[in-house]
């Protein structure tokens, strides 16, 4: 009879339990804090199709977005960021330790388990009355396990798995927030480059030309048709120009050790040969989806520091409620060792203990005022990570608009300064002017070839910070992209980075973390 209720009872029991720990939980309800997000941007008036208020997407692949300048060097140096840089390293060792910590917190669903064995010899003291063993000397053996287990009837143990899953998650985020920091560094140090190669190249052929003037005027001089004035005058032309082509090459050093930093090379072993060719400037669409910003990996990263934060105050919520803790232990026990083995040596206790505080001085309530306290802060953070997200964009496409309308009006002026430089030489050859005028139309012609190269520099720093504050790149159709190929590309630049430090147990280290991070990237 006993049999029969036996299994509908065990159900009973079962659901009820389940009910009472839902009921329990002390995890208060979660979403995503409301942010004010503008139809368009200023720079587009007119809203575009497939707009939508943006929410974090960290866990989305991102695909090279510095080859849409299409440079082969610049691509090769990206791709050694990942493998080389100790930035990225670092953040990727914190994710793993985010991440240990999801496993530690969640271990204690888990009962702890533990076992012994111990042999000693004691002796009771002789002047011990109403004792049986008083001046004995008493051998004792023992072997046992136990075991102890504590249900998370309030949701302790949940809300702090809760907390650490989001930690991490907030981590995983950080780290794509370092990687797009550094290719964006990378990106822009080297375009600062290209322009200082394009100036360097400038200022040689500024002080050739200068040179040669030079000595055409000491020959005139030599011949009585000019003054020293207008020798003395060229010579200060060439002096400057020689001036500033050097100084130029303390900006280049100090960029290229910049760019060696950057991939994780010494700045005493690399270098890089100068580029003159003309960078592309990408084109910007007239208006970006702001479903592009739930690629910001900083927008994400202060989402999950919310949802943290409200975990937290789980957590203190949890402890104003006891604690229940169910333990066992069983094992055996002799004086003599001969029959220490065996059944009547055995010993075994069964036992629950529910414990809570009664009093601490207000502890707990400072506890929970500070968990919302902090909730507050990390909701304020969050929105103003998105505010500043905006801006940033809002910034660069303004300056990109404004960049290419000064590069127009730079362009018409050099090509005039050119042209005055050409007549007023020619004016001088005739001896209409005197050699100050061709000095003043040399300065204006030289001004204005560095100020054009100067824009197209600037233009490309504003690409390259636009694409950054977009969280690396506008194309919609890289957020339906394969997060396997992620974890390919990590594992393969974890080979290659060990690989070059030459050591297998590295090689073995950096598989298995790009594997565990790539791993959890899919997953989530």
């Amino acid at each position: 009879m006993l049999d029969t209720f036996s299994a509908p009872l065990r159900r009973i029991v079962v659901v009820c339990t389940a009910a009472t720990l839902t009921a329990c939980s002390t995890l208060p309800h979660y979403s995503v804090p409301e942010v004010a997000v503008p139809a368009h941007y200023a720079s587009a008036p007119t809203a575009a199709s497939g707009w939508a208020v943006a929410a974090p997407a960290d866990g989305q692949p991102r695909g090279p977005w510095w080859t849409l300048f299409q440079d082969d060097e610049l691509n090769r140096l990206e791709a050694r960021v990942d493998v080389s840089n100790q930035t990225v390293k670092q953040a990727v060792a914190q994710l793993q330790a985010a991440r240990a910590m999801v496993d530690y917190q969640h271990a204690g669903y888990s009962p702890v388990v533990t076992a012994g064995v111990a042999q000693q010899r004691y002796r009771t003291s002789q002047n011990v009355v109403d004792r049986s063993l008083a001046g004995k000397t008493i051998p004792d053996y023992s072997v046992g396990v136990g075991a102890s287990w504590e249900p998370d009837l309030f949701g302790r143990v949940k809300d702090a798995t809760v907390e650490a899953r989001d930690n991490a998650q907030a981590s995983q985020a950080d780290l794509e927030s370092v990687r797009l920091s550094v290719a964006s560094d990378l990106a822009s140090d080297y375009f600062d480059l290209r322009s200082i190669d394009r100036q360097k190249k400038l200022l040689d052929d500024t002080v050739t030309a200068y040179g040669a003037a030079l000595r055409i005027v000491q020959q005139q001089l030599a011949d009585g048709a000019i003054d020293a004035s207008a020798v003395a005058q060229a010579q200060t032309q060439l002096e400057s120009a020689r001036t500033a082509d050097q100084d130029i090459d303390v900006q280049r050093a100090q960029l290229q050790h910049a760019i060696a930093t950057l991939i994780g090379e010494p700045a005493s072993t690399f270098t890089l040969p100068p580029l003159v060719e003309p960078a592309m400037v990408p084109a910007i669409p007239a208006s970006v989806p702001s479903a592009l910003l739930e690629r910001r990996p900083d927008i994400a990263a202060a989402e999950r520091r919310v949802a943290a934060a409200n975990a937290r105050i789980g957590e203190a919520h949890a402890a104003f409620y006891p604690d229940l803790t169910l333990s066992a232990s069983a094992g055996l026990e002799s004086t003599f060792f001969a029959p220490w083995l065996t059944a009547p040596s055995l010993f075994w206790s069964l036992g629950s203990q529910l414990a809570g505080t009664l009093f601490d001085g207000g502890r707990r309530e400072a506890t929970l005022k500070g968990a919302n306290a902090q909730y507050d802060a990390s909701v304020a953070a969050y929105r103003q990570t998105v505010l500043t997200a905006f801006q940033q964009v809002e910034d660069n496409l303004s300056a990109l608009g404004t960049l290419a309308g000064e590069a127009d009006s730079q362009q018409r002026a050099t090509a005039a300064a050119e042209l005055s430089l050409k007549l007023t030489t020619n004016r001088y050859q005739a001896g209409a002017v005197n050699y100050l005028d061709v000095v003043t139309a040399q300065t204006i012609a030289l001004q204005n070839e560095r100020n054009e190269d100067q824009i197209a520099q600037r233009r490309l720093d504003a690409s390259v910070h636009l694409l950054e504050a977009l969280g690396g790149g506008w194309d919609r159709a890289a957020l339906n992209g394969n997060s396997e190929s992620l974890k390919a590309d990590t594992a393969a630049n974890s080979k290659a980075n060990s690989k070059a430090n030459g050591n297998a147990n590295s090689e073995t280290k950096s598989e298995a973390a790009s594997e565990s991070l790539s791993a959890a990237q899919t997953k989530e």
